[in-house]
This record gives structure tokens, C-alpha cells and sequence, in this order.
């Protein structure tokens, strides 16, 4: 399914976007002609188009297919639940294990994402499944929900003048700032460009 200015694709969509691609027609005007945005088409027909090409038929039943699959497997169960806990802490997988396997025997799970925010939640409550994942949680930049710092009139590397990228001129700096851990402690280097 497509969203298409916060709707889906319907059917009648797919069957113009299949009649259209028929006769040639360019992804740009079928776009116009159903309404949607030109990357929806492209979109639409990569993720629905069969070895004999894009066929409405199958597309719909390709989303529906999907949209059921999602609506099922959104929900965290207990059974979820036991079955994270078991592959966490006994086999020490990582979400995307879980979630590959679950999917191999068609067993129900929510994405990976979701795991390791069940992981993180658990973690805030005095559990220990963060300990068994292997990175134990390290690999995020910041925490989550966590503020970005947004620099006031800050302007991009890409943009200053050439004269600088050129470095035949003294006065022209360089600055870069390493923060520590937890905010503890930080390192400014300042390299003149000229040296």
C-alpha cells in the first residue's frame, strides 16, 4: 500500500497505474492523472510489479496481504514477550534474530525497532535484558527521546569561501569539539587551515 497524501492507493489506482504503463506512459503523468506523488508510482510498482510486470490484481492483493500482516503483528503480546526474553537472555540473539526467526516458522513478532524498545523500557525499570544484547545498548548517539542541540545561524563546511579550501591565507580556523562520556569533560582542538 502507498500512501497518497495520507491515503492509500485504491484499487482503482492500480488498475489506471497498470492500463497506463500498458500504452508507456511516463511515471510522471500517471502520477498526475491518479493524483498521487511521482516516487508513490515508482514505489507502487518495485514493491508490487510480478515477473510479467505490474498487475493491479496482484498488487491489491499484495497489500492487503501485507496490511494484514501488519495489523496482527503490531500488537505486543505476553506470547512475545516470553519468546524475546527466552531468545534474549538463554541463546543470546539480537532483535534482528528474533525477528528473522519468527519469520522463518511463522511465528507472530513485532520489528526489531520494537525489541529493542521493549529492551530500553526494560533497562528504566531495573531489568537486566540489556546486558544481553551485544553491544548492551552503546551504539546510540543519544539517548532516546533525548534533545538534539540545534546551532543557531550555523553554517555548513560545503559553504565557506573558497579562499579558505584554498589555504593560503593565515587567520583561517579550523575548530572541533569531542564531548565525554556522559557529558563529562571535553576536548577542543583549533588547527590554523594555513598549516
Amino acid at each position: 500500500c502507498i500512501a497518497m497524501k495520507n491515503k492509500q492507493l485504491i484499487r482503482e489506482q492500480r488498475y489506471q497505474i497498470q492500463s497506463l504503463l500498458q500504452v508507456d506512459t511516463p511515471k510522471k503523468k500517471i502520477a498526475a492523472l491518479i493524483g498521487t506523488s511521482v516516487s508513490s508510482v515508482y514505489r507502487e510498482i518495485i514493491r508490487n510489479k510480478g515477473k510479467r510486470g505490474y498487475k493491479a490484481a496482484a498488487a491489491q492483493e499484495l497489500c492487503e496481504i501485507r496490511k494484514e500482516r501488519y495489523r496482527g503483528n503490531r500488537k505486543f503480546t505476553p506470547a512475545m514477550e516470553r519468546h524475546i526474553r527466552d531468545r534474549l537472555t538463554d541463546k543470546q540473539w539480537s532483535p534482528q534474530q528474533i525477528v528473522g526467526e519468527a519469520a522463518l516458522n511463522d511465528i507472530p513478532m513485532v520489528s526489531h525497532e520494537r525489541i529493542y524498545e521493549f529492551i530500553r523500557q526494560d533497562k528504566t525499570l531495573g531489568g537486566e535484558l540489556w546486558k544481553h544484547t551485544r553491544h548492551r545498548l552503546k551504539h546510540r548517539k543519544r539517548p532516546v527521546g533525548g534533545k538534539q542541540v540545534n546551532i543557531k545561524n550555523k553554517v555548513s563546511i560545503e559553504l565557506r569561501p573558497p579562499i579558505v579550501d584554498a589555504k593560503e591565507r593565515c587567520g583561517d580556523w579550523e575548530i572541533d569539539t569531542i564531548i565525554g562520556k556522559d557529558g563529562q569533560g571535553a576536548i577542543l582542538t583549533l588547527t590554523e587551515r594555513l598549516t
